[in-house]
Parts: structure tokens; sequence; C-alpha cells
């Protein structure tokens, strides 16, 4: 199996995110029998459970990158300032 790379890792978690919203609007949509709601809702679990694994593996490896020494040095967004 290959390696993956951070870059991998942030692309598969951009698609990711863009198959989830594709689900959600088919869902909205009314369009789809229950089957195909249940199958597309399936994914959609499965595609968070992914996104939120990449999620927490960025996490780590900015803590890891802010840590100094043995101390994890972190610090909150300015004031006013948006964090989308």
């Amino acid at each position: 199996m290959a390696k993956r790379t951070p870059n991998d890792t942030a692309h598969s978690f951009e698609e990711s995110l863009a198959r989830l919203e594709t689900i959600i609007s088919g869902m909205e949509d009314n369009s789809q029998s229950l089957e195909q709601s249940l199958g597309a809702f399936e994914e959609g679990i499965k595609l968070t459970r992914q996104a939120q694994k990449a999620l927490v593996e960025a996490e780590q490896k900015v803590q890891v990158l802010l840590a100094d020494g043995e101390e994890l040095v972190t610090s909150d967004f300015p004031e006013g300032e948006a964090q989308e």
C-alpha cells in the first residue's frame, strides 16, 4: 500500500467535504428513494468519520510543531479576527 503524503490527506479531506455537500444536496431535494437516502446517509457517515480523523491528525501535527521542548505552546486567535 502506498504511503500517503500530507498533500494526499488534504486533497482527500477536500474531496470528502465536496462529496458530503453533494450528498446533503441530494437528500435535501427529496428526489431519492428511501433506499437511496439510506445509502447516501451511510456514505456520508463514512466520509464524516474520515474527515474527522484527518482533522484530529492535523491537530496533533500542529501540536507537535508548536511544542517548545516539553511544553506545548498554544495561542488564541486575536479578538475580532474571523475564525473560519
